[in-house]
């Protein structure tokens, strides 16, 4: 029997599908106090990097790389350039496959310190998450 992808419910919680990758589910998390992207491989049943082959790893890596460059083109269009990308797979809370990309400065609210688990999400709501959507969309059409 096949296994068919499909996202956590956590995920649909409190994130937004923008797009499909070759490899990754593309989506923004639902926190306008950070741009922050999460991509999920589209692969049943994964739980570790290490569960990907390694053709697979050097295609999620490509993908974290043009999530950060969208994140950064996010930060932007809000007026707030990103000065750091933190870049991390943690999966304590859920433990599907699942990259963070999140772009961080120093006067965000939690600076140094990690986003995760720290404060509650601040919505962005229907008109920012629409707008921020669209970029992406935009953007990961053109190749950015």
């Amino acid at each position: 029997m096949i296994e068919i992808f499909k996202a956590d419910p956590a995920f649909e919680a409190g994130s937004v599908a923008v797009c499909d990758w070759p490899l990754c589910q593309l989506r923004l998390q639902d926190d306008a106090r950070f741009p922050w992207l999460v991509l999920i491989p589209r692969r049943a049943g994964l739980r570790e990097i290490d569960d990907l082959t390694p053709a697979e790893r050097a295609v999620l890596m490509e993908e974290v790389v043009r999530a950060g460059d969208l994140v950064r083109s996010l930060g932007e269009a809000a007026g707030r350039p990103v000065q750091k990308l933190n870049v991390a797979a943690l999966g304590n809370v859920t433990a599907q496959l699942h990259i963070h990309v999140v772009g961080r400065r120093p006067d965000d609210g939690l600076w140094p310190d990690p986003v995760w688990g720290r404060g509650a999400a601040v919505a962005c709501g229907a008109d920012g998450l629409q707008a921020a959507i669209s970029r992406l969309r935009l953007s990961a059409d053109a190749g950015v």
